[in-house]
């Protein structure tokens, strides 16, 4: 989720960039830098950091010319470093590249373009890509297009590059392979970036290129190609937004866009983890066999939405390797007197990696002699120089305070982690693994499909926007769907709401019910199907309003449900993924209509750095 801009006119390009990526620093902020042609040679500048860092940097440096390409990293491969950061060059210094996405076969590229003689300086996989092209066109004495429509053949994964070679300075070449790329040309201008913020001061009509496309932009023209080398005429775009509202990819508001992000998201967080064999592959996770082997229970800590997400993941991990978890908020964790030795597992969740509840526990885990693996978004944040192992979850940046999308990201990490120890520990049969693995990379897909149900979940909005309570229910791992979507709803539409499992309501809470109040149900697998339809029949039998998530199809929900959400079937231990999106949206369309502001509700911060 990096930001990416290129320019190439008659005026000085250095600050035409850093005011394109002022725009997009939403998408990364690690680090950022800039490449820039004068008289045949390319200079860089590049800091870690956020974006002020390179101003700064900028600021005391002459860096004349009138092309150039800027970025802002949301890091990966390799920590927020000034090596790590973009743009990156190739031996001679003639090509520039930067890049968003990952690339999947980076290592074996890098063994050999090391083998022919190429030195690296950074622990990218973007360097790679930079090395490729100069050895293409070393090879074969072509130009930069035409070695970058070979290289697009031999790159695997998602990427979206951005190159200028000092060998050609009148153009830019853009390849695009999943992340999200555009391009546009104005009078005498051409222009490139990763949104439209970066290009709606110079024009309004962009091309944003389709996959396995190549385009080559030059002052006033943009010429497209597919992959093949044919020419292509893309259709262009005009772009109705006003600034802010380009920001926000044309939504109203930061957490809409961040729940239509998720099919994104929970592809990113996959790529590059599932191999050819149907088999998980976590490079961050360096522990040997027998140190997972002699795991004899794992302890989740986390608070808010990361607890939910643990929640849910208690479940995976006890089924795929028989391991019995401990769940445990964070605040409280410290103060029970845990019992932790050498062979226990602890997983720590923060979205953003700075919890400071969350830090503390992963410490005092540490200090007692377990082992510790981090989950989170945020790279070179606390949390991942504290744990022993790292599972970064590829959400991009979340603006919204309230989490969505880094929330389905956890939930995919850590089934993908649970699989792993499955995996390794060989107490799951490979072929369930790979069954799982097809049923996950079915999720991106899927996760559309719901997104489908915006008009439904907007109607239910308006019918229960004036409720004075919710309850939410669920059983199993469809729990956790119920406290994440109770939260949702009282953090930013200030609506009680309370989240249980159902086998819970006849112990107290029913008492709370009585006509008119809604209650959402969430029908999840066939195992708790029967057990979930009687609770959902007692709480109709005292005059509640049902709401049911349900797998689609299913007539006996139909009939008991005054609103039914329907979502494509999965796996029930992945069904989690696809149940909350509904309430996601349920929370943000019942905050609309009563006229909050769904990004920054009262009271909340993004990241909770102090107990």
């Amino acid at each position: 989720m990096c930001g990416i801009v290129g320019y190439v006119g008659a005026d000085q390009a250095l600050p035409l960039l850093v005011e394109g990526m002022e725009r997009l620093e939403y998408r990364g902020y690690d680090s950022a830098g800039v490449a820039i042609i004068e008289n045949g040679k390319i200079a860089t500048a590049r800091k870690a950091g956020r974006l002020d860092a390179l101003i700064d940097e900028v600021e005391r440096r002459d860096l004349p010319g009138t092309i150039g390409i800027g970025h802002t990293r949301w890091a990966t491969h390799g920590g927020p470093t000034d090596e790590n950061a973009h743009p990156h060059v190739d031996c001679s210094g003639t090509i520039a590249l930067v890049h968003n996405g990952i690339i999947e076969n980076h290592d074996v590229l890098r063994a050999r373009l090391s083998r022919e003689g190429h030195r690296f300086a950074s622990a990218t996989d973007t360097e790679v890509a930079a090395h490729l092209i100069e050895s293409i066109i070393h090879e074969r004495s072509c130009s930069l297009r035409e070695a970058v429509l070979e290289a697009v053949d031999v790159l695997e994964g998602a990427f979206a590059l951005v190159c200028i070679s000092s060998d050609e300075p009148d153009r830019i070449v853009v390849a695009r392979q999943e992340p999200p790329i555009i391009v546009g040309a104005a009078d005498g201008i051409g222009l490139v970036a990763s949104d439209i913020p970066a290009l709606l001061k110079h024009t309004r009509d962009v091309i944003p290129l389709d996959n396995r496309q190549v385009a080559e932009v030059l002052r006033g023209a943009v010429t497209v190609f597919d992959f093949e080398g044919n020419e292509v005429e893309p259709p262009v775009v005009h772009v109705e937004w006003d600034m802010e509202a380009a920001e926000k990819g044309g939504y109203e508001d930061f957490m809409l866009k961040e729940i239509f992000e998720q099919p994104e998201v929970v592809r990113n967080t996959l790529r590059g983890r599932v191999d050819l064999g149907g088999r998980v592959r976590l490079d961050e996770v360096h522990w040997d066999d027998e140190t997972l082997q002699g795991i004899t229970k794992v302890v989740v800590v986390a608070c808010g939405t990361s607890f939910h997400a643990g929640m849910a993941a208690k479940h995976s991990i006890e089924h795929y390797t028989r391991i019995p978890v401990e769940l445990d908020l964070a605040s409280e964790f410290r103060y029970r007197d845990p019992v932790l030795d050498e062979t226990c597992l602890v997983i720590g969740i923060a979205q953003s990696g700075e919890t400071a509840d969350t830090l503390a526990a992963i410490r005092y885990a540490k200090e007692m002699g377990a082992s510790v693996v981090a989950i989170t978004n945020v790279v070179g944040s606390s949390i991942t120089r504290d744990a022993d192992a790292v599972l970064f979850t590829h959400a991009g940046p979340e603006i919204g305070v309230a989490a969505t999308k880094t929330f389905l990201a956890q939930l995919v990490a850590l089934n993908l982690f649970a699989l792993y120890l499955g995996q390794q520990r060989l107490s799951m049969e490979p072929q369930k693994v790979a069954e799982t693995l097809a049923a996950m990379e079915a999720l991106p897909d899927q996760v559309e499909e719901v997104l489908l149900l915006e008009d439904e979940v907007r109607r239910a909005a308006k019918r229960y926007a004036d409720a004075r309570d919710f309850i939410f229910i669920g059983r199993g791992v469809g729990t956790a769907v119920a406290l994440e979507g109770a939260l949702k709803l009282k953090e930013i539409s200030y609506i009680h709401a309370e989240g249980y499992p159902a086998g819970e309501l006849k112990h107290g809470a029913i008492a709370l019910l009585e006509p008119g109040v809604p209650v959402v149900a969430v029908m999840t697998g066939a195992k708790l199907y029967d057990k979930m339809l009687a609770n959902v029949e007692e709480v109709r039998a005292r005059g509640a309003e049902v709401i049911l998530v349900a797998p689609r199809g299913d007539e006996r929900a139909r009939a008991l449900a005054d609103q039914l959400l329907e979502v494509p079937s999965t796996k029930p231990l992945l069904s989690p993924i696809l149940d909350t999106i509904p309430l996601q949206l349920l929370a943000y369309f019942i905050t609309k209509e009563k006229g909050l502001p769904p990004d920054k509700p009262r009271n909340l911060a993004k990241s909770v750095t102090v107990e």
